[in-house]
């Protein structure tokens, strides 16, 4: 469960996803399988979650990972490099953004 607190020392990565509405359901599909089989169980991973906009054109992607090494030790594995260049076929862009947590409301 992610944990959203400015006093927390985990590294916070937004990634947005912009895709056409036929493609939504393959790209969140693909992420969600890639989340369940890989990402989830690569050290350092702690939460994320995946969130759709009505029109289907966006997923946004939020996660936590015990480092900031940790995102990057994962990105440069050959299973999420080759993952990756089969989400980038359905998306028009995306990009993942390392985050501190600079406030929190609730």
């Amino acid at each position: 469960m992610p944990n959203i607190s400015k006093d927390t020392s985990v590294q916070t990565v937004i990634t947005t996803f912009e895709m056409t509405p036929a493609t939504c359901q393959d790209a969140l599909d693909a992420l969600t399988e890639a989340y369940g089989v890989f990402i989830s169980k690569q050290p350092g991973f702690i939460a994320a979650g995946l969130h759709v906009n009505d029109a289907q054109t966006r997923i946004a992607n939020y996660s936590q990972w015990a480092r900031r090494e940790d995102f990057q030790a994962m990105l440069r594995t050959p299973e999420m490099r080759k993952r990756n260049r089969a989400i980038n076929e359905l998306c028009k862009s995306f990009e993942p953004v390392m985050y501190e947590v600079a406030a929190t409301f609730g």
